[in-house]
This record gives C-alpha cells, sequence and structure tokens, in this order.
C-alpha cells in the first residue's frame, strides 16, 4: 500500500459518507448531513432504501460465502459499518480473499486502518469506471486469482452512473475476466414511476450530478448472458429474505407489504456458467 489518502473536501458531500450517515454512522460532515437529513425528514421513511440494501447485501455474501466462492471484490464499497464483505465472509470461509474498491479518500483511510492486520483484506482507492486500473492495482493482483471464482458485488453503485457511462459494459468487462462458477451481485435503484422515484432522484442527480434510477427490464440487463439465480430479481426487502440472520431486522415473505421506499431498490445475484 504505497499510495496515500487524498486530502478530504469538507465542503462537497460525498456519496459514502451520506450513506455512511443514513446508516447511523459518524464518518461524515455537515455537508454529508444536510443531504442525509432531507432524506430523513422530507421524505420520511426514505432511510429503509440504506438499511434494507445493506441488510440484503450480507445475505448476498452469505449466500456467495455458502457456494464456496472465497474471492470478493466490493466495488463502491463505501465507509466499514457493521457486518462488512470480510466480516460475513468469515463467517462461512476460512481466510477468504476481499478488495474493498471506492474513490473517496476517507475510505481509504479509515478502511487501511481498520484492516491493518488482515493480509487478505485490502482496500483500494480507485475510480469504477476505470477497470483497468482496478485490475492492476497491486492489492488486487496480491490478492485474487482469476483462475478462480471470484465474487464481484455492485452493490447501490451503479444507479451512480449515467447511461453515457455503460453500466452494462463495465460490468460485463469485469465478466469477462472471470472463470466459470463466479458469481455476480448487483443491487440498484429502480424506477418506481412515482412521485417519490422523481423526487429521491432529483436530489442525488443535483447534489452529485449524476445518475439514473433503472426499470426493472435494464436492471436484468446488467447481468448480460450471466444466469440469474433464484428468486431473481427482487426489492432488497424481499431478496432471501428468510436467509436473513435472527438479529437483523427483515420483511418475511408473508409480512407486511413493502413501504414505497422499501420498493425503490432492487437486487438480483447471477454466476457465470
Amino acid at each position: 500500500m504505497t499510495d496515500r489518502p487524498a486530502p478530504v473536501d469538507h465542503t462537497q458531500p460525498s456519496i459514502a459518507r451520506v450513506y455512511d450517515y443514513l446508516l447511523g454512522g459518524s464518518d461524515n460532515y455537515a455537508v454529508d448531513r444536510e443531504i442525509g437529513d432531507f432524506f430523513i425528514k422530507d421524505l420520511p421513511g426514505s432511510q429503509a432504501i440504506a438499511f434494507t440494501n445493506r441488510q440484503a447485501m450480507i445475505r448476498a455474501v452469505g449466500e456467495i460465502a455458502r457456494s464456496g466462492v472465497r474471492q470478493f471484490i466490493d466495488f463502491g464499497s463505501g465507509l466499514p459499518t457493521a457486518d462488512n464483505v470480510h466480516q460475513v465472509a468469515q463467517r462461512y470461509l476460512d481466510a477468504p480473499r476481499v478488495v474493498y474498491v471506492d474513490n473517496d479518500p476517507i475510505v481509504l483511510a479509515h478502511g487501511r486502518a481498520l484492516l491493518a492486520e488482515d493480509d487478505n483484506t485490502v482496500v483500494v482507492r480507485a475510480d469504477l469506471r476505470e477497470p483497468e486500473s482496478i485490475l492492476n492495482t497491486p492489492e488486487l493482483q496480491r490478492l485474487i486469482d482469476f483462475d478462480q471464482p471470484v465474487a464481484l458485488l455492485f452493490s447501490a453503485v451503479l444507479h451512480h452512473l449515467n447511461d453515457d457511462e455503460k453500466p452494462g459494459e463495465l460490468v460485463a468487462w469485469w465478466t469477462r475476466r472471470i472463470v466459470s462458477g463466479s458469481q455476480v451481485y448487483i443491487s440498484s435503484f429502480r424506477s418506481g414511476s412515482n412521485e417519490e422515484t422523481r423526487v429521491a432522484e432529483a436530489k442525488l442527480q443535483s447534489t452529485f450530478g449524476r445518475g439514473r434510477w433503472r426499470s426493472d427490464e435494464e436492471l436484468l440487463q446488467l447481468f448480460g448472458d450471466l444466469e440469474v439465480l433464484d428468486p431473481g430479481l427482487q426489492i432488497c426487502s424481499r431478496w432471501h429474505a428468510a436467509a436473513a440472520a435472527p438479529d437483523v431486522a427483515c420483511i418475511g415473505p408473508d409480512e407486511r407489504e413493502p413501504t414505497v421506499w422499501e420498493r425503490l431498490i432492487s437486487c438480483a445475484l447471477a454466476r457465470k456458467p
């Protein structure tokens, strides 16, 4: 790890830090909390998007680890919180290998402090839109063996890419490099064709200048030719809900209807044949 964390601009909001704030974290600044408070106060209940997404990602890592895949690349990983990918994977596997990728300098600094004594987990500061540079980082080259199955995690990150940045081609770039038996997890904001979607999407676009909600059909297209595993694409609160740990709040298949906010983020897990 030779590169140093870049200086942090306290005047500009960060996607990772806003997400951290919505999840109850403390690694954020006033400019991030201002955006988070818009969702908390002006769009009551919208925090559920962040929580249900996080819970689904935890379940996805468990599903992948139980299948025997031992290597994970987490794109747009965000700030460390409870039940990070490496912690979940370690419940099922002995010494899984995990590479976190994010472009926020605070993620790099905090992640490296947290993982200082973990030789099998690293944090790489890189831009999701530059896959070649990610692939060529010494940390990833050291940990990830592309001759063995790899799990690619795109949790709540692809909706921050505009159409002209071709998120589907980005996923395909990586899937061409992984072997049969590898798995790809994607969660993303979905268009609800309602006022809540319009307001939330407009706020993030005006704040960060990018991003787009996508339809279920468009989300499935992101997987390309991969085999989407059961139960297919579902809203995060429903996806493998029965597999949630007892201490993790989750909607069961026969319980209450999801809120309008919980319906605005979906996910699926796919396998490379």
